[in-house]
């Protein structure tokens, strides 16, 4: 089993996915400002620089099914008093690989740091880059958890229902270097993203809680 976050998520990415054994392991944070949990098929990892005599005992108060536990609202929420953190959503987590050529999508850079979707996007990740598409589409790529690439999207409520959507997640993977991987965290209600990025080749790894300083 890899020994840090880099290591596991770099297996996953390549199709090697922690061992269904029922196991909640504790790694340490890649970086002071990312800490959460990520849960895959029977398997979950923490990944924070808490006590992990503590995080063992918490999960077991918190739930009795260790399948489930580590995202289980009572240990989110003790997970986050202890540590000062928040988190706003458990997210589906997928990924794709890179695609050849250039983006399906005319895309134009914003690179005015006050932007609000730049500044929020550097909250979370480093090297951060956001464009705009014709229709009303923005698109968000960054180096995020454990220096992963991530990316976002958003589409204008008028513009939704015509595919910008799918090919805004699609063109994520055109901005990156062939052979790697892109990540992208959907919120399990949203339903229209959820299918975006599937229907742009993103495949469903795992859930993902992100907890962030507050």
């Amino acid at each position: 089993m890899p020994s840090s976050l880099r290591d596991i998520l770099t297996s996953v990415s390549q199709g090697q996915y922690p061992a269904p054994d029922g196991r909640t392991v504790v790694v340490p944070q890649p970086s002071p400002r990312d800490a959460g949990v990520l849960a895959f098929t029977a398997h979950s990892v923490i990944f924070s620089d808490q006590d992990p005599e503590w995080i063992r005992q918490t999960l077991e108060q918190s739930c009795p099914d260790p399948f489930s536990a580590s995202l289980h609202p009572a240990f989110l929420a003790a997970l986050m008093a202890r540590t000062g953190r928040r988190m706003d959503t458990v997210g589906s987590l997928t990924l794709a690989p890179a695609l050849p050529g250039p983006p399906p999508l005319e895309l134009t850079e914003i690179e005015d740091p006050d932007h609000p979707r730049v500044a929020r996007a550097r909250k979370y990740r480093d090297d951060v880059r956001v464009w705009s598409s014709e229709g009303g589409g923005i698109l968000v790529l960054g180096r995020g958890l454990a220096g992963r690439w991530e990316t976002a999207i958003e589409v204008d409520e008028e513009s939704r229902h015509r595919g910008l959507g799918r090919a805004l997640a699609e063109s994520a993977r055109h901005l990156i270097p062939l052979g790697e991987v892109v990540w992208s965290q959907q919120a399990p209600g949203n339903a229209r993203s959820v299918r975006a990025f599937q229907a742009a080749g993103y495949r469903p790894v795992g859930a993902e809680a992100l907890l962030i300083a507050a």
